[in-house]
C-alpha cells in the first residue's frame, strides 16, 4: 500500500483453538512471475506484506508440528487484504497442496487483456551489459516490442507512445537515446507492463505502459544495509552502482546512485566508432511512512545527468564534426494513501518532472549544423478512489496535469554540395541559410504551455470463472490544438478449469496526446519558411497543427497451463488509427522532430512461452509479429525535401518500424546453488530501411561497407535479418541466507556479428547494433 499502485496483504495465523502461532514461515509467491517474499509472523501471530504488486499469490503458511496451509488470494487494489489462517496439527507436509496452486497459478484467470510482469531478481540475471541505458533493454525480453537505434523500442508497430508510471507519477516523455535519461532497472522491484486491454486510468501514451514499482526500505526490520557495484567492459566503458535501504514497520527509505562512463554512447552511425563518448550519472531515492492505522505517505525524489557526443560518420569525423548533447532532469512525486474503512481506501499523487536538453554545434559540422535547447515541465495531480463491493473491484478517479515547454534552435547548411542550386532536389527556401554561400543561420525560439485533463472510471466484476473489466475514460487536451476523447475500456475472460484455460476479448478506444520533444518547431510559421514551395502546394500550407491520435484497437487472447511447469500467453491484435504520429530528422542534424500521416492500421500476434524451474533450468521464449500499413497524406508537423513530397502523393506504404518477426529467448541454469548461467538470443528479421540506390550507397564512403546488411532490392527494402546471442555467468557468495558478494562476467554479441538496426531511414537515419563486448561487474553487499 506504500505506492498507490501496489497492495497489502496481512494476516493473522492461529491454531485450531484460536491461540496465534508465533514464529510461523509466511511465503508469498507467484509461480508465474518469480515473485518470492518469505517472513515470520509476530508473537501475536500477526504478518504482513507491502510493496505488492497486482497480481494473483499463492500464501504458504507453515510451522514446526502444524499441517501446513495453502490459499490463492488475487490481489488487484491497493486496499488492505486480510487473510485468517489456522493450522491443525499433523505431521504431513503439504506438497501435494502446493503442487496443486503452482499448477493453477501459470495462468492469470482475471486478466482481460495482455499484461507480463517481471521481477528483481529476473532482471539481475539477465545478460545486460554495464552500459545498457535503462528498462528499454529489459522490455524487449517480452513480447509486443521492436528493438531500435539508442534502446528506443516499438510497442505494437507504434513510434513513440510508451509511458512509465514509477510508483504512480507518469512519465510520457521518449526516455531513449538523446531524448532524455532513461530510468535506472537496478531501481526497480518489479515491471508490470500492459500491452492489451490497458486499464481506464492510463491516458496519454498508451501503445505500451510500465508501471514500475520500486525498492522500498519498509518492512525490512533492518535500519541500514546497502550494495556497491563496480563494472567495466570493452569501449573504455566504467560505472558503478551504490544502493542503501532500511526500515521498520513505520518508515523505510532507498537510494540509489549509478554512474558511467563509455566511448560507445550511442549506437555507431558506421562501423568506426567515432566519436562517440559520453557520460551519465543517475540517482533516486523514496522513503516510506506509515502515519497511523490508515494513512501512508510515500516521497521519491528522481535525477538524471548525461553529457555525450552524438557519432560520428567519416566524412564528419574527418571535417571535425564535434556536436555534443547534455540532457539533465529532475523528478519529485508526493503519495498519500487513506484507509476510509475495511473496503474503501483514497489516494492522491503529486509529481513534478522538468527534463533539458541542449545541443551545441561545432565550427567542422558537415553537411548542416544545429544547436538546440529544449525545456519541458510536466505538473501531475492524480486522484483516486477504491472499493471492494461484492463482486465488484472499483478503482475512480480525475487527473490534472499542466505541461510548460520552452524550445530553442538554429541551423545552418555548411557543406556547398547540400542543396546546391544545380540539385534536381533542390530547395530554394533553404537559399538564405546556406552559410556555404554567405547566408545566415535560422534561429527559431518559441515558448508554449498546455494542459490535459482526464477522467475514469473502471469496475473489475468476478462473476464465477467470468472476469469482465469495464472501463470509461474521457481527455480534453489543450494545447496547440484542442481536442476530446471519451473513450471505453471493455475487457472479458473466461476461465476453463479443467483445461487450465483462460480466453479472453477487449476493445479499447484510445487517445495518444501528441510528443512534446520540438512540437512547437514542427508547428511554427517560423519554421514554415524552409518549406519547399512544392510541398507548400501540394498541402496547402507550410506546416499543419498535430492533432492527438485516436486509436480503435481490438484484441482476443489465450492463455493455457501446459502441464505443470509450462504456460503460454499469446494474442491476435487490430489497431486502426487516425492522425498516427511518427518522427521526422531535421536534414540529418540529430534533431527528431514529431509528423503525424492521415491513417494507419496494424495487425499483430505476439506469444510468450514462460517455463518454471525443471531441474534447474528456468526460461521464456517471447515472439512478436506486426505489420503496419500507413496511408499518406501528412496531416501534422513540418515537411521538407523532396521525399516528404514523395509520400504526401503517394499510397499505402509499410512504415519503417514494421516488422515481420521477433523472437526473443532467455534461460538460466543453476549449475550449483550459488552459480548461475544465462543466455539470452534475439532474432529480429529486420526494419524497414530508406529505399536508396545501390550504386549510389556503393559510391559513398560513408555507407559503402553496409551494403551486405541491407536488402535493398526487396519490397520494401529492409535491413537484413540478425541474430544475436548474449551470455552471462554469475557467483553468489552467502552465509546462511544473506549474500556477501556477488560477481558476474558477460558476453553481449556473442558471435560478434554486424547488422543493422536501420539503414538512411528518413526518420532516424542509420545505426549499428552493439559489437560484441566483453563485461565484469562485482558486488559487495554491507
Amino acid at each position: 500500500a506504500f505506492a498507490q499502485s501496489t497492495a497489502t496483504l496481512q494476516g493473522e495465523v492461529a491454531d485450531v483453538t484460536g491461540a496465534p502461532v508465533a514464529n510461523a514461515t509466511v511465503l508469498v509467491s507467484n509461480a508465474l512471475t518469480g515473485f518470492s517474499r518469505e517472513l515470520k509472523t509476530e508473537a501475536d501471530g500477526r504478518w504482513i506484506v507491502t510493496n505488492l504488486p497486482f497480481n494473483t499469490y499463492v500464501v504458504l503458511v507453515s510451522a514446526p508440528g502444524f499441517a501446513a496451509a495453502v490459499n490463492e488470494v488475487p490481489l488487484r487494489s491497493n486496499i488492505p487484504r486480510t487473510l485468517a489462517v489456522k493450522l491443525a496439527p499433523a505431521p504431513q507436509t503439504a506438497k501435494v497442496e502446493v503442487t496443486a496452486f503452482e499448477t493453477s497459478s501459470l495462468i492469470e484467470p482475471e486478466a482481460t487483456g495482455t499484461r507480463t510482469e517481471l521481477n528483481a531478481r529476473a532482471i539481475e540475471h539477465m545478460p545486460l551489459p554495464p552500459n545498457s541505458r535503462g528498462v528499454e533493454s529489459v522490455l524487449l525480453s517480452l513480447p509486443g516490442f521492436a528493438a531500435n537505434a539508442n534502446g528506443a523500442i516499438h510497442p505494437r508497430g507504434a513510434h513513440n507512445q510508451m509511458s512509465y508510471v514509477i510508483d504512480g507519477m507518469p512519465i510520457t516523455d521518449q526516455l531513449t537515446g538523446s531524448f532524455a535519461n532513461a530510468v535506472d532497472p537496478s531501481i526497480v522491484q518489479t515491471i508490470e507492463l500492459y500491452t492489451g486491454n490497458v486499464p481506464a486510468e492510463y491516458g496519454n501514451k498508451i501503445s505500451g505502459v510500465a508501471s514500475i514499482t520500486t525498492k522500498s526500505g519498509m518492512g525490512g526490520n533492518r535500519p541500514f544495509s546497502g550494495n556497491t557495484q563496480v563494472n567495466a567492459d570493452t569501449f573504455d566503458t566504467l560505472g558503478q552502482v551504490t544502493q542503501l535501504a532500511g526500515g521498520t514497520e513505520r518508515f523505510g527509505y532507498f537510494a540509489s546512485i549509478n554512474t558511467l562512463k563509455s566511448n560507445r554512447y550511442l549506437d555507431q552511425v558506421s562501423t568506426d566508432n567515432l566519436h562517440n563518448g559520453g557520460n551519465s550519472q543517475r540517482a533516486f531515492s523514496r522513503f516510506d511512512w506509515q502515519l497511523g492505522g490508515t494513512d501512508q505517505l510515500r516521497l521519491n525524489l528522481l535525477a538524471g545527468r548525461s553529457g555525450f557526443e552524438l557519432a560520428n560518420l567519416r566524412s564528419q569525423n574527418a571535417a571535425g564534426q564535434d556536436q555534443r548533447q547534455l540532457l539533465r532532469d529532475f523528478a519529485a512525486s508526493i503519495g498519500w494513501l487513506h484507509t476510509l474503512d475495511p473496503l474503501t481506501t483514497v489516494d492522491t499523487t503529486l509529481s513534478y518532472r522538468t527534463a533539458i536538453a541542449q545541443l551545441s554545434g561545432s565550427p567542422g559540422d558537415t553537411p548542416v549544423t544545429a544547436a538546440q535547447a529544449r525545456h519541458l515541465t510536466t505538473v501531475t495531480l492524480a486522484m483516486r478512489g477504491n472499493r471492494h463491493q461484492g463482486a465488484h473491484t472499483i478503482r475512480a478517479g480525475a487527473d490534472w496535469q499542466h505541461f510548460p515547454v520552452s524550445e530553442n534552435f538554429s541551423f545552418g547548411i555548411t557543406h556547398p554540395e547540400f542543396n546546391a542550386p544545380s540539385s534536381d532536389n533542390y530547395i530554394p527556401t533553404l537559399a538564405a541559410h546556406d552559410v556555404s554561400r554567405g547566408g545566415a543561420l535560422f534561429h527559431y525560439s518559441g515558448r508554449r504551455s498546455g494542459k490535459l485533463y482526464s477522467a475514469f472510471a473502471q469496475d473489475n466484476v468476478k462473476l464465477g470463472r467470468l472476469m469482465l473489466s469495464l472501463g470509461l475514460r474521457y481527455d480534453a487536451y489543450r494545447f496547440l490544438a484542442t481536442a476530446y476523447q471519451l473513450q471505453p475500456r471493455i475487457g472479458a475472460a473466461f476461465h476453463i478449469r479443467e483445461t487450465g484455460t483462460v480466453l479472453r476479448a477487449s476493445y479499447n478506444r484510445t487517445f495518444q496526446t501528441p510528443p512534446n520533444e520540438n512540437l512547437l518547431l514542427s508547428s511554427s510559421q517560423e519554421a514554415a519558411v524552409l518549406v519547399s514551395p512544392l510541398v507548400r502546394e501540394a498541402l496547402g500550407a507550410g506546416v499543419v497543427i498535430i492533432r492527438p491520435e485516436r486509436q480503435n484497437v481490438y484484441e482476443v487472447g489465450l492463455q493455457q497451463a501446459l502441464g505443470r511447469k509450462l504456460s503460454l500467453n499469446a494474442s491476435f491484435y487490430h489497431k486502426d488509427s487516425r492522425d498516427l504520429q511518427d518522427n521526422d530528422n531535421f536534414f540529418n542534424t540529430g534533431i527528431i522532430f514529431p509528423t503525424s500521416l492521415s491513417r494507419s492500421r496494424t495487425n499483430g500476434a505476439e506469444a510468450r512461452v514462460m517455463l518454471l524451474p525443471v531441474r534447474r533450468l528456468s526460461g521464456s521464449v517471447s515472439l512478436t509479429h506486426y505489420h503496419t500499413v500507413v496511408t499518406p497524406p501528412f496531416t501534422g508537423g513540418l515537411f521538407l525535401g523532396s521525399t516528404a513530397l514523395d509520400l504526401l502523393t503517394a499510397g499505402p506504404f509499410i512504415i519503417d518500424h514494421d516488422q515481420k518477426l521477433g523472437v526473443h529467448t532467455i534461460l538460466e541454469y543453476k549449475l550449483r546453488k550459488n552459480i548461475w548461467l544465462s543466455g539470452a538470443v534475439r532474432y529480429d528479421s529486420g526494419l524497414v530501411s530508406n529505399p536508396s540506390d545501390a550504386a549510389e550507397v556503393a559510391a559513398d564512403a560513408d555507407y559503402f561497407d553496409l551494403l551486405p546488411y541491407v536488402n535493398l532490392a526487396s519490397d520494401p527494402p529492409r535491413v537484413r535479418p540478425r541474430t544475436i546471442a548474449d551470455l552471462a555467468i554469475g557467483y553468489e557468495r552467502m552465509r546462511a541466507d544473506r549474500r556477501l558478494w556477488d560477481a558476474v562476467f558477460q558476453v553481449s554479441n556473442l558471435a560478434g556479428s554486424t547488422a543493422l538496426y536501420n539503414f538512411q531511414s528518413i526518420f532516424v537515419g542509420t545505426r549499428l547494433v552493439q559489437p560484441r563486448t566483453f563485461a565484469v561487474k562485482l558486488r559487495y553487499y554491507f
